[in-house]
């Protein structure tokens, strides 16, 4: 039950961007998300159209959506907790 995941361009700019240590710490997380896309430690967003779910990376946040059907998880928007809902 693997699912397969792509990244939004928000999402390839600021893993490009950010330190190496960060970036491998949100992808080591994205790696769990691939076999288990709706953890214990992910929390549903509300206030959106599409049902999107958070995770925790440090101050960081991660915004995603899952597509079960098609075994997808679409990585809407990476940033800083303080920026990431706006």
């Amino acid at each position: 039950m693997t699912f397969v995941i792509g990244y939004s361009n928000q999402a390839l700019k600021f893993l490009k961007q950010a330190d190496k240590v960060l970036a491998r710490r949100i992808l080591d997380k994205l790696e769990l998300l691939v076999n288990e896309p709706v953890g214990r430690n992910a929390k549903a967003i509300e206030g959106y159209k599409e049902k999107l779910y958070r995770v925790r990376v440090g101050d960081y946040r991660i915004l995603y959506e899952v597509d079960h059907e098609n075994k997808k998880i679409g990585i809407i928007k990476i940033d800083h907790r303080s920026k990431v809902y706006q």
